[in-house]
């Protein structure tokens, strides 16, 4: 297959090809966050641990999501030498690594991918270093600020991928909002669920499902890719 020449309608990319891909994105993803930390490290050396979590939670995902838009974009026909598709799917990494570190402090969750999650890691920067008041409260704080700058991160890699207005624009945008949605269904229900009605439990249940976590982790991204590569409805 010529990566220079769209494939044909609906063909998958041979196993070279993704190898390709993953390769080309590592390298976007490194590159990308080695420029948001100069632009860190000269507001203040101090903040650019906000940065390096980042770089730490990506280099253990599976890269899923981004298979799926690449996998998605070769299918509709996209033009494999394309940057255009390896940014979005950049930016969709870095949407669930926000994501991730927003539910790891949600849910109060110790580890993330082997490792420690990114408020526990804040927290234990706080223990060794001996600084004051709550070191809880402090690693808290600091992901949720980790969170957000990713959040950023994702949204200034997607602007260089599709432009406003375009389908792929509306997808990214569409699923940023039912992420959201569907992760406060999840923490409303453990709260209200129990005094609800038991009528419409498996449905409540669907729904934080299907929004919280299917359709960004595979649908949108799917639809994400082939609105790139051109394909219509």
């Amino acid at each position: 297959m010529n990566p220079n020449e769209a494939t044909g309608p609906f063909s998958l990319p041979h196993r070279a090809e993704d190898t390709s891909f993953i390769k080309r994105l590592d390298s976007t993803l490194a590159t990308f966050l080695a420029e948001q930390r100069d632009i860190v490290a000269k507001i203040s050396p101090a903040a650019v641990d906000l940065v390096d979590s980042v770089e730490t939670l990506i280099k253990g995902g599976k890269r899923l999501r981004p298979r799926f838009a690449w996998w998605g974009y070769a299918g509709a026909g996209g033009n494999l030498a394309s940057e255009a598709i390896i940014r979005a799917a950049a930016a969709l990494e870095l949407f669930q690594a926000a994501a991730l570190i927003h539910d790891d402090v949600i849910d109060r969750s110790a580890t993330r991918r082997g490792r420690p999650s990114v408020h526990k890691s804040f927290e234990a920067t706080h223990s060794r270093l001996g600084w004051a008041r709550d070191g809880a409260r402090f690693g808290e704080a600091a992901a949720i600020l980790a969170g957000d700058l990713c959040l950023s991160f994702s949204e200034q890699l997607f602007a260089t991928a599709a432009t406003a207005g375009s389908p792929a624009r509306k997808i990214f945008d569409d699923m940023r909002t039912q992420v959201m949605a569907g992760q406060y269904l999840d923490v409303l229900e453990e709260s209200a669920g129990p005094s609800s009605s038991d009528t419409d439990v498996l449905e409540r249940a669907r729904t934080i499902l299907r929004y919280k976590s299917a359709k960004y982790s595979t649908e949108n991204p799917l639809l994400l890719g082939g609105a790139l590569a051109g394909a219509d409805s």
